[in-house]
């Protein structure tokens, strides 16, 4: 059955209550804090109807109900007011993050600031090669026979290679080898290089070629073959705050989620356009571990481009309107910082 009005305004309610306080709630609490404009008893009826329906549940004797998994989800779905950010919230997030003087400080500055904000774990994939394009190919001469290849990428990434010449090479030839790969190479989609290389070494005049198919080898690994992804973590400690511990007794299984990767990056990684941010509750989460947990996430970019994704994750009594507003503003100005580079 669906719910009317009313007893919406009780579930949110005690979703307010419960996030404030940690502390079960009960009808006489809610009539007095809430201007619900009807007597304990009908609260009291509400209430009934809301635990029959799976909304809330009594976690023991005493005559406070706190929210399901399932009462979260109508929060976040049709309750939560997302909470506007106070102008204080705002320049603190702006001069946090306008110091940054590098990709690396950019993602670490992100990952502590979020942390702080919203007092829960904050998780920052690094801008994700596969989404990225090719800014600049530099080819640094170290010997007659060795070069250092450094890609620059349109997120910030760089990522640098040695290549073993199989015989000496002018500086000359050097100039010209760097050219070339800049002209084939910038502005493309990393993902889309592979025959734009293989042209390289086709249309390269006799003298260089030897040099671009070692090179181009190289290139290929350095653009296409090596996608690992990164990812920076901060806030940890937050876990230790409550809401966790209650369902679970130990801190452990969580904390060994949150040191896989590959397990972070389902969690924040798997972003749709940028203007989604999406809330997994308790045993939304496919990862057993993190069945206690709530994640709200969302991706960044420059522009409509998202190249990365960025978020929390802490205990399902979480406040939903507040971190929903802290990761979406904070992942704006991310994507704006990206886009200024």
């Amino acid at each position: 059955m669906g719910l009317d009005d009313r007893k919406l305004a009780v579930l949110r309610a005690i979703v307010e209550d419960y996030v404030a306080t940690q502390e079960p709630v009960g009808s006489k609490a809610l009539v007095e804090r809430h201007q619900l404009g009807v007597s304990p008893a009908t609260v009291r009826n509400d209430m009934a109807v809301l635990e029959e329906e799976g909304y809330i549940r009594q976690p023991h004797t005493s005559a406070g109900r706190v929210p399901t998994d399932r009462g979260y989800r109508l929060f976040v779905d049709r309750l939560s007011r997302v909470k506007p950010l106070s102008p204080a919230e705002r320049r603190a997030i702006e001069r946090f993050l306008v110091g940054a003087v590098d990709l690396d400080d950019v993602v670490h500055r992100t990952v502590r600031l979020l942390a702080q904000l919203t007092r829960q774990v904050a998780v920052v994939q690094y801008p994700s090669l596969a989404r990225s394009k090719v800014r600049h190919l530099e080819l640094v001469p170290i010997s007659t026979t060795r070069l250092m290849v450094v890609m620059i990428a349109d997120t910030g990434r760089v990522e640098q290679r040695l290549v073993e010449l199989p015989a000496p090479v002018p500086a000359e030839h050097v100039t010209d080898l760097r050219r070339l790969v800049n002209e084939k190479l910038v502005g493309s989609q990393l993902a889309e290089t592979p025959p734009l290389v293989q042209a390289l070494v086709e249309e390269s005049a006799p003298h260089l070629r030897p040099a671009m198919t070692t090179l181009s080898t190289v290139l290929l690994e350095t653009l296409v073959e090596r996608h690992e992804e990164r990812i920076a973590l901060a806030g940890t400690a937050n876990l230790t705050r409550g809401g966790l511990l209650d369902f679970q007794g130990s801190l452990r299984p969580i904390l060994e989620a949150l040191e896989e990767e590959v397990v972070l990056l389902k969690l924040i990684g798997e972003t749709e356009p940028s203007n989604t941010t999406r809330v997994l509750i308790g045993d939304e989460n496919e990862i057993d571990n993190l069945r206690a947990a709530s994640v709200v996430s969302t991706g960044y970019g420059p522009g409509a481009t998202i190249v990365g994704g960025l978020g929390v994750l802490g205990p399902t009594r979480m406040d939903y309107p507040g971190n929903i507003a802290m990761v979406r503003a904070v992942a704006r100005y991310v994507g704006e910082l990206l886009a200024q580079n």
